[in-house]
């Protein structure tokens, strides 16, 4: 496990620390404002002090819903995981790359679940957590270095990277077309790793709108 951690991630690793903090110090406020909400009209509900309170989408939500975590466990597996593989993704694409792609795979991934309760699930619910954008950076891992061997915390089978993050996808597909695992945001999942395969893939030049320069392999 890396322990010098370049700066955009530990920058990032202290920010969302930082919001779960007060998260907990504000209580729902912060859920009400910085959570991504559906698209569309309005919902209006009392709370529980009584208050008349108004919930609904925001643009800066797209961003703001990333640094919010709905509990400790949520908060401790997205960092372990940013912890282990940003510091190598950062070194690679360098900080300012490493900067625009992690926030293009949280946009993405914001994206992604609005159109999904729009379209297919209709629900009013809050998403919130960096999960989109550390798939995408899990992505970028396995991308990057496909033959490094990785395993999961319950299946300690060395495995190479392109095939754990394969795996991975397929299997938050198949969650997400089924169903299981109801209150976890599956394709904001996929839509962060389809930002980041996207966004990879132009900076290596391999569409018709090349980048200035060619910044990857």
């Amino acid at each position: 496990m890396p322990f010098d951690l370049p700066p955009v991630t530990r920058n990032l690793l202290i920010a969302n620390i930082a919001v779960y903090l007060l998260q907990k110090l504000m209580g729902e406020t912060m859920l009400v404002y910085f959570a991504l909400w559906p698209w569309g009209a309005d919902q209006v509900f009392q709370a529980s002090g009584g208050a008349i309170i108004s919930l609904g989408f925001r643009p800066w939500q797209v961003v703001s819903y990333a640094f919010m975590h709905g509990d400790i466990m949520h908060i401790l597996f997205n960092m372990l995981a940013l912890y282990m593989f940003g510091g190598q993704i950062e070194r690679t694409f360098g900080a300012r790359n490493f900067t625009i792609y992690y926030f293009v795979c949280l946009v993405v991934a914001a994206l992604a679940q609005l159109v999904v309760v729009e379209y297919f699930t209709h629900g009013f619910y809050p998403t919130l957590g960096a999960s989109g954008a550390i798939f995408g950076v899990l992505l970028a891992f396995g991308m990057m270095y496909p033959h490094e061997k990785m395993m999961l915390i319950f299946l300690p089978i060395p495995m190479p990277a392109w095939l754990f993050v394969t795996g991975y996808a397929v299997a938050e597909l198949v969650m997400g077309v089924t169903g299981t695992q109801a209150g976890v945001a599956h394709f904001a999942h996929l839509g962060g790793m389809l930002g980041g395969y996207v966004l990879i893939e132009y900076w290596r030049g391999k569409f018709p709108i090349k980048p200035q320069r060619r910044l990857l392999r």
